[in-house]
C-alpha cells in the first residue's frame, strides 16, 4: 500500500505557528468588524467555473464526479462564492473566511495543490474600503514581523492603455503582463509579440507623472489619498495585472522575500455590486514571519499519586493552561517532555504530596523548585 503524499499535498505535523499567524489574522478582520463564514469545499463545476473560464486558475481545479454523474469541482478560492453569500445582505457586506484551497497546478517553490487562503472581503464597497483592506494587510503582516511592498495598479488603466495603443486582444495581453514577475522580459516580449502587443511594455517603463493623462488614474490618485489618511505607504507599479480576469478596478500584490506573491487582491462584481477583497496565503505566511508561538504547557509526572496527580491537572486547565500527565518513570517522561515542547512539568510522588510542595523545573533552563501548591497556581499564572 502507496501511503507518501500525493504530488502537491502535505502532513503539517506541528501546527502550531501556522495556529498562532492564523489566530492574528482572525483577530485583525475581527477588528475591523468582518463576519466569519464557512462555505462547502465542492460546488458544481459550472458554479466554480462562472464567467471566467479563460483564467488559468479556472483550467486548474479539480474536477469531481458523484454517484448521481454530477459534475463537480474543489473549490480553487472563495471569491466566486459571494455571489450566493451577498444575497439579499445589507450593504456594505463583510465578510472573512479562513480555509483549504485547491489547485492541479505544477508544484514548485513555496506553491502547493492544497493550499490555506484567509479572505477579507468588501460587497458595497468604495475607494474608502479598498484602502481599508491594505490598511488590514499593513496591519497584519506588521504583526507577523514581514518586511513587505504594497504594490497596486488599476484595470481601468490598464485597459485604457490598450485602447490607446489600439491592442485588440485585450484579455490575452493581461494574461501576459501579469507574467512579468514569472518569466523573463524577454519570454513575456515573445509571447505579447504573438498578439501584437509588444508596444506596451515601452509604456511600462514611462514615469509615473506619463499615466496622469489617462482617466483611470484619479482612481489611483484617490487610492493613493485614501492610504496617506490610513498612514500607509502604497506603490503604484503601471505593469500589475493579477491573472483573472473579473478584476475591474484596484488590484494589488504584496512582494516580500519569496518569489510569489504572499498577499494580493483587487475590486471586482458580486452579482452587480462593486466589491473588494484581499486574499492571504497562510502557508507563504508561515514561511516568512519571524513570531515563534510561547509554548504555555505543563506536563504532571505522577509517580503513583494518581489521583493528586489528577487534580493537580484540572486546577491547571482552570488557568486555561494545556496540561496532562505522564503515567511512569521520570526519566521516559522528561524525555516525552523534550519532545512535545512542553517547557514546564511538575513532580507529583510520595514525598511531594507528605511534603506538600511539588518540584516544578524549567525545562529550557534545567532549573527546578520546590513550591507549594498555592505558589504554584501564582507561578502558573505568571505565564498564563
Amino acid at each position: 500500500m502507496e501511503i507518501d503524499n500525493v504530488k502537491g499535498f502535505r502532513d503539517i505535523e506541528n501546527a502550531e505557528k501556522r495556529n498562532l499567524i492564523k489566530q492574528i489574522i482572525e483577530d485583525t478582520f475581527r477588528q475591523y468588524n468582518f463576519i466569519p463564514v464557512e462555505t462547502p469545499i465542492i460546488e458544481n463545476e459550472e458554479f466554480v467555473q462562472g464567467n471566467n473560464q479563460n483564467d488559468e486558475a479556472i483550467s486548474d481545479i479539480f474536477k469531481l464526479k458523484d454517484k448521481g454523474g454530477r459534475s463537480l469541482a474543489l473549490r480553487y478560492e472563495f471569491t466566486f462564492q459571494l455571489k450566493r453569500l451577498s444575497n439579499n445582505k445589507k450593504l456594505p457586506f463583510r465578510r472573512y473566511q479562513i480555509g483549504e484551497v485547491f489547485r492541479d497546478e505544477p508544484i514548485a517553490g513555496s506553491r502547493w495543490r492544497q493550499f490555506t487562503q484567509c479572505d477579507a472581503d468588501v460587497v458595497g464597497s468604495t475607494i474608502k474600503d479598498e484602502a481599508e483592506i491594505l490598511k488590514i494587510a499593513f496591519d497584519i503582516l506588521s504583526q507577523l514581523k514581514i518586511k513587505f511592498t504594497i504594490n497596486f495598479n488599476n484595470r481601468k488603466l490598464l485597459n485604457e492603455i490598450l485602447d490607446d495603443l489600439k491592442i485588440k486582444e485585450k484579455a490575452g495581453a493581461i494574461r501576459e503582463i501579469d507574467k512579468l514577475d514569472k518569466l523573463s522580459k524577454r519570454e513575456v516580449l515573445e509571447n505579447l509579440k504573438k498578439i501584437k502587443a509588444e508596444k506596451i511594455l515601452s509604456v511600462f517603463k514611462k514615469p509615473e507623472k506619463y499615466f496622469k493623462k489617462y482617466s483611470a488614474y484619479y482612481e489611483i490618485n484617490e487610492l493613493k489619498k485614501a492610504c496617506t489618511l490610513l498612514n500607509i505607504k502604497i506603490k503604484f507599479v503601471p505593469f500589475l495585472a493579477r491573472g483573472l480576469s473579473y478584476y475591474n478596478g484596484s488590484i494589488f500584490e504584496i512582494k516580500s522575500d519569496l518569489k510569489e506573491t504572499i498577499t494580493a487582491g483587487g475590486s471586482y462584481l458580486v452579482n452587480g455590486i462593486q466589491s473588494t477583497g484581499i486574499s492571504f496565503g497562510l502557508d507563504r505566511l508561515e514561511l516568512l514571519s519571524s513570531i515563534t508561538p510561547e509554548f504555555k504547557k505543563v506536563l504532571v509526572i505522577s509517580l503513583n499519586q494518581d489521583k493528586k496527580s489528577i487534580e493537580l491537572a484540572e486546577k491547571i486547565r482552570a488557568l486555561k493552561i494545556p496540561c496532562q500527565i505522564f503515567y511512569g518513570k521520570p526519566g521516559k517522561a522528561l524525555d516525552y517532555a523534550n519532545s512535545y515542547n512542553i517547557p514546564w512539568v511538575i513532580f507529583v510522588g510520595d514525598e511531594e504530596v507528605k511534603k506538600k510542595k511539588f518540584k516544578l523545573k524549567n525545562m529550557n533552563s534545567g532549573k527546578e523548585k520546590l513550591i507549594s501548591e498555592k505558589d504554584l497556581e501564582k507561578e502558573l499564572r505568571k505565564f498564563n
